[in-house]
């Protein structure tokens, strides 16, 4: 378990994380979502004793992790995959880390096997693209068996088995009771891996709640119709709480009525439908909701782009 006792960073006159409190529960996969500046990265450096906060603190497991007798058992993280020494084999890099807590030999080639670099692990890790480093990373956040993981954009570089690799890992690790905290700009892949999200913006959580319950904050669906009679039926379906935009001359836009309640409208009134569908609000519609006023770099309008 992550626990995040009113953490606070500054640097200077900037205010980096602003008061941050939180908990990263075991058995499920917790994203870790913000734009750009939001504080991630100091929250995450802050949890690992990479940065030491200005005041609050945070604990790995009940304690801080810079008491951790043999911190590879207590927490699995990837913070920066660069972070090999470049003349050193996959083996000899995971060996070397191995060395530091008396792991054997035996569990170096179990988590190069799990990871699939064990065809290369004689191989000069300097030479691996992005994402065999993402890999050797992983490996390397595995080596001690932890029931904490902490990984940030575990998937940058990998190919898209390699992408259902992690997010298949993640969740199989998350199902034998480990506490696995994730972060990402990808919000189509945070969608289909985590269970629980926590937004940061400008240093202060904005959500920490279930990952529908985020979802639920914005239009959860519209229906899209489609007809040669568009303005008869949107007469039809207008009511209180129902809203009908117009798209096109033969396309209608209902939010406030299910796909079925236009359906019926429609055969009441005689009323022949070409197109019946119902879309549903995305991660990313509702991440831009809750962080829509908390952008420290927002670029400018396509319309506006070229002025």
């Amino acid at each position: 378990m992550i626990e995040v006792h009113h953490l606070t960073k500054r640097y200077g006159s900037t205010l980096a994380v602003d008061d941050v409190s939180f908990t990263v529960h075991p058995g499920r996969v917790t994203g870790f979502l913000g734009p750009n500046g939001a504080g991630k990265s100091t929250t995450i450096r802050s949890i690992v004793g990479l940065d030491r906060p200005t005041s609050g603190f945070a604990t790995i497991n009940g304690e801080s992790f810079e008491d951790a007798a043999a911190p590879l058992h207590e927490l699995g993280v990837l913070l920066d995959a660069g972070n090999r020494h470049p003349g050193r084999t996959a083996r000899a890099h995971l060996r070397a880390l191995a060395a530091t807590h008396g792991i054997g030999d035996r569990r170096v080639d179990e988590v190069m096997e799990l990871t699939g670099i064990d065809s290369v692990a004689g191989r000069r890790a300097g030479s691996f693209s992005l994402g065999m480093g993402q890999r050797l990373a992983i490996a390397g956040a595995l080596l001690g068996d932890p029931q904490t993981l902490i990984l940030d954009e575990p998937i940058n570089g990998l190919d898209p088995d390699g992408v259902i690799w992690v997010r298949n890992l993640l969740k199989h690790l998350a199902a034998e009771g480990r506490t696995v905290f994730l972060s990402s700009h990808l919000m189509s892949e945070m969608a289909v891996t985590a269970d629980h999200l926590i937004v940061i913006g400008r240093g202060r959580i904005l959500a920490d709640a279930p990952l529908q319950d985020v979802l639920a904050r914005v239009e959860q669906s519209t229906v899209v119709v489609r007809t040669p009679e568009a303005t008869a039926l949107a007469h039809r379906l207008a009511g209180p709480g129902v809203t009908v935009t117009s798209t096109a001359a033969d396309r209608l836009e209902v939010r406030g009525l299910e796909a079925a309640d236009v359906a019926v409208s429609a055969m009441a009134g005689g009323i022949v439908l070409h197109e019946l569908t119902t879309t549903t609000a995305s991660l990313e519609d509702a991440y831009l909701a809750i962080t829509h006023d908390a952008l420290d770099y927002a670029a400018s309008s396509l319309e506006t782009a070229g002025r």
